[in-house]
């Protein structure tokens, strides 16, 4: 039994300066004392910082959600028809029977900051008087830009070394596949393309001696 036990038994009233306070009693009350504070003042040190915190938190969730944002509802942002749109790439008579030449179009969907990116640049083959191949500008490897060799009637990419015949099929170098083709049509004597998606596996691709590879 403690003294201040025994003394109260006795009759004495204890001291209150006698009576001893549990361990932490003091701390418990000095946090009260702060929660009340941090509730009166809420502009103190504590709530700035905690503000801050939850401001710096919420930007680095919106940079985070805005690609994904972006990415999931751009289909449905975008114009009614764009991938099925058709450009034109000129009159036919710019495009000679027997040889390839160079285009160039506008794509279909394009935004005020884009600029001369919106140029897509493609390859024409004329094969006929009504015939035509339209060949995507990249290789079929890592997409660097082939050139057109009209002395060896080659196509061939500067970065890798692929090499293709005239007719788009692959010749030789890393590419396992043809250059990709456009769609085309002749509408009122000009050559369209379907540009409203470059050309991937999910579309044709030129394999020389096999049948169209599909994606």
């Amino acid at each position: 039994m403690s003294t201040v036990e025994k003394e109260y038994k006795g009759g004495t009233q204890p001291d209150a300066h006698s009576v001893t306070e549990p361990e932490g009693h003091g701390m418990g009350q000095q946090e009260s004392l702060l929660d009340a504070d941090f509730i009166k003042h809420p502009l103190n040190r504590r709530n700035v910082l905690m503000t801050i915190g939850i401001g710096l938190n919420a930007l680095v969730g919106l940079a985070i959600a805005a690609p994904v944002i972006g990415y999931i509802l751009g289909p449905a942002l975008r114009k009614k028809g764009y991938y099925k749109s058709w450009v034109t790439l000129g009159e036919v008579s710019k495009y000679p029977n027997g040889q390839t030449r160079l285009a160039t179009f506008v794509t279909p969907y394009t935004t005020p900051t884009d600029g001369i990116t919106d140029n897509t640049a493609c390859w024409v083959r004329r094969t006929s008087e009504t015939n035509f191949q339209v060949f995507a500008i990249n290789c079929a490897h890592l997409g660097c830009p082939v050139r057109w060799f009209p002395q060896s009637s080659l196509f061939m990419c500067p970065c890798h070394g692929g090499v293709y015949y005239q007719d788009g099929s692959r010749a030789a170098g890393p590419p396992e596949r043809g250059l990709f083709e456009y769609k085309w049509k002749i509408v009122n004597g000009e050559l369209q393309i379907n540009a409203g998606q470059l050309p991937t596996l999910s579309n044709q691709a030129s394999v020389k001696g096999s049948s169209p590879c599909l994606g």
